[in-house]
């Protein structure tokens, strides 16, 4: 996977070159897909587990990208945001002459399930809350709110690795996914053991996670958003659901400019 810099309001794409065929990193392109977020276009072409990248780019506001790969998924790395982080910090970023255009969410919109949501309400930053309860006593419920600035997306979420059961770690491979899956990029539990020698990287790792999961697909909305997020056990389809209804409603929500803050892209 290669990063390349984009000229300014030309947004995240995807490139895959094995197909000579791009694919926008558009809420409107993402499909149903077990345990993570794909992106398809017309021709049939797709990339998969683009949300960790995804909450990369929007920890560090790059707002301009092409992502070229050579196959179907984006690199697990370590089941986490960090790598993508460190990788793009050592390659620079370049502030351009634009401003950054942001979506502002002027009421609430909201999709779910009973005992399932996902909200999306007015603020003056973007903010993430999230709720989650496994019957595991390895995760239990676990609440978390936080307003992933570059700072705080770096130290407080960038780390906190995927997480799954064995068994679907298994559903993952058969769906073609997760090839290279192992303890060494995800957080694997057993009934109510985390089988991971080194255990966690945070206390509360598996609810910062899905905050870094909601990062990544809310990005998706093609800018960054001036919102506050709540999910409740929400997952990928929920957050595409909650930005499918942000943007059916046109009252719900307006483009803005922050002028103090330039639109940048990967050096």
């Amino acid at each position: 996977m290669v990063l390349r810099p984009a000229a300014p309001d030309s947004g995240i794409r995807f490139y895959r070159s094995d197909r000579n065929t791009e694919i926008a990193a558009d809420w409107r392109n993402a499909i149903e897909s077990p345990l993570c977020t794909t992106l398809t276009n017309s021709k049939d072409v797709s990339v998969g587990t683009v949300e960790h990248l995804m909450a990369a780019l929007a920890g560090l506001e790059v707002d301009n990208v092409v992502i070229e790969l050579d196959g179907p998924e984006v690199p697990a790395m370590d089941g986490s945001a960090a790598p993508f982080v460190f990788l793009i910090e050592c390659a620079g970023l370049t502030e351009q002459d634009a401003p950054r255009r942001v979506i502002r969410v002027l009421k609430p919109v909201s999709v779910g399930t009973p005992g399932k949501s996902a909200v999306l309400a007015p603020s003056d930053r973007f903010a993430v809350s999230f709720a989650i309860d496994f019957a595991s006593s390895a995760i239990r419920r676990q609440e978390l709110t936080l307003s992933p600035c570059a700072a705080t997306f770096k130290h407080e979420l960038s780390a906190a690795r995927t997480f799954g059961f064995l068994d679907e770690v298994e559903r993952m491979r058969e769906a073609g996914l997760a090839r290279g899956g192992s303890l060494d990029n995800a957080v694997v539990i057993a009934g109510d053991r985390v089988l991971n020698e080194e255990g966690l990287r945070y206390v509360d790792e598996f609810v910062r996670h899905k905050i870094l999961d909601a990062v990544g697909d809310l990005y998706l909305a093609g800018a960054p958003l001036l919102g506050h997020f709540h999910g409740t056990r929400s997952g990928h389809a929920l957050n595409r659901q909650l930005l499918a209804a942000l943007f059916a409603d046109r009252t719900a929500w307006c483009y803005a400019n922050t002028e103090q803050a330039p639109a940048a892209a990967v050096a």
